[in-house]
Parts: structure tokens; C-alpha cells; sequence
């Protein structure tokens, strides 16, 4: 992948898309300007939702070249590791809340070849993920509680991506910061400012009158 921290990403999430026509929505993103697809996996048990896996993401892999930004909500993301990497993601992010040795988990995903990633929940705090900054190329921070779309960003998460923005600075490392979680053209620029340049958008990409008009606003914010 060669983009790097200091690039403006804007990741449409495809729960917000008309799921009827998954092929075509994913084209629509590509044709807006997007940069990655974010996918979603929730498995009903690490959060209260149910939505796809690796078939999809196998399918979808084979109809785009678009980057695909896996982010599994899941309880046991070591177990079913293997069958995200073969349907083709490009990152794979897991949560530091699940049932697994996270470290481990993020050493499988880069000996796969697959780029590792770390989300944390809006109430974990940043400590928990330091002994593991050096180990990916994503932190993802939660914008809100995972598991429905459509939630209220919540801003007391942008002291945790200033922290984190701070760390990768004085430790030399090079992570991206996601957003993930209420994220507009009016949350956008604070998210920015803060650090964060992955922004993962569902209902104002997807949902907007002129999705690339919307993606650009969104990348300037």
C-alpha cells in the first residue's frame, strides 16, 4: 500500500449501501472517489448485530481493486483469521476487547502478508493499546459504541487520537488513525485536526444526494 498517515483516506462503509445491489454500490464508491471499501463483520456475540463474512469479501474482491479495510467485531478474530485472509482482505483490524492474544493475533495477520490493525471501543483507553503500537498499521479509534450505524459521534474520543498521534510521533512509528462512528463533513475536520486521516463514513457517503460530491467534502473537512 502506498499511502501513508499523511494522506487524507476515506473509507465508504458498506453497511450503508443499498446491500441489494452490493456489486454496484461498491463500483458507485469507486467511481465517487473513494480510496478504501470498509467492511464490517459483526458475528452477534462481540456486539449486537449480525452482517457478513468472508464469502462477501471473497466476491467483492474478485468485482474491485478498491482497498479492503476488514474490520472485525467479532469475539474470537484468531480463529477465523485464516478465512478473512483468503477471501482477499487487505487489512484486517481487530478489536483489543475480544477473546484472543492480541499480539499474536496482529503477528498472524502481517505473516500472512495482510496489513494488521487494532481498534479500540470508545471507553478503552489508549493505555491498553501501547504495548502493541509498534506491531500495526491501523489503529482504529471507535466513534461510537460498535455494533449499529446511524449512532451520535462522540467527541470525547478526540483526546484519545491526539494522544495517539502524539505517541506514533515520539516513538518514529507510522500507523494510520481511523475514525469510525458518526463521521461527516461536520465531524470530519475535528477528527482531522486531532490526528485521525482514515475517515470511515457509512450514511454520508452512501446517503448523500451526490456521493463524490460528498467523498470530496469529506477529504477537505
Amino acid at each position: 500500500m502506498s499511502h501513508t498517515y499523511l494522506d487524507r483516506l476515506i473509507a465508504p462503509s458498506l453497511l450503508a449501501a443499498d446491500l441489494a445491489k452490493i456489486g454496484e454500490e461498491v463500483a458507485r464508491a469507486e467511481r465517487a472517489g473513494a480510496d478504501w471499501m470498509h467492511l464490517d463483520v459483526m458475528d452477534g456475540h462481540f456486539v449486537d448485530n449480525l452482517t457478513f463474512g468472508p464469502p462477501l469479501i471473497g466476491c467483492l474482491r474478485e468485482s474491485t481493486a478498491l482497498f479492503l479495510d476488514v474490520h472485525l467485531m467479532i469475539s474470537r478474530p484468531d480463529h477465523y483469521l485464516p478465512r478473512f485472509v483468503a477471501a482477499g482482505a487487505d487489512l484486517i483490524t481487530v478489536h483489543l476487547e475480544a477473546s484472543h492474544d492480541v499480539g499474536q493475533t496482529l503477528h498472524q495477520i502481517r505473516q500472512a502478508g495482510r496489513l494488521a490493525g487494532l481498534a479500540l471501543n470508545p471507553a478503552t483507553p489508549l493505555e491498553a493499546a501501547l504495548p502493541f503500537l509498534d506491531q500495526i498499521d491501523l489503529l482504529l479509534c471507535m466513534t461510537v459504541v460498535p455494533g449499529f450505524g446511524g449512532q451520535a459521534f462522540m467527541p470525547e474520543v478526540l483526546a484519545k487520537i491526539q494522544a495517539a498521534a502524539a505517541i506514533r510521533a515520539a516513538r518514529g512509528l507510522a500507523y494510520h488513525i481511523e475514525v469510525d462512528g458518526g463521521i461527516d463533513a461536520a465531524t470530519a475536520g475535528p477528527c482531522a485536526a486531532a490526528g485521525a486521516n482514515v475517515l470511515v463514513a457509512g450514511s454520508a457517503t452512501y446517503r448523500a444526494p451526490d456521493m463524490a460530491q460528498a467523498i470530496a467534502q469529506l477529504r477537505k473537512a
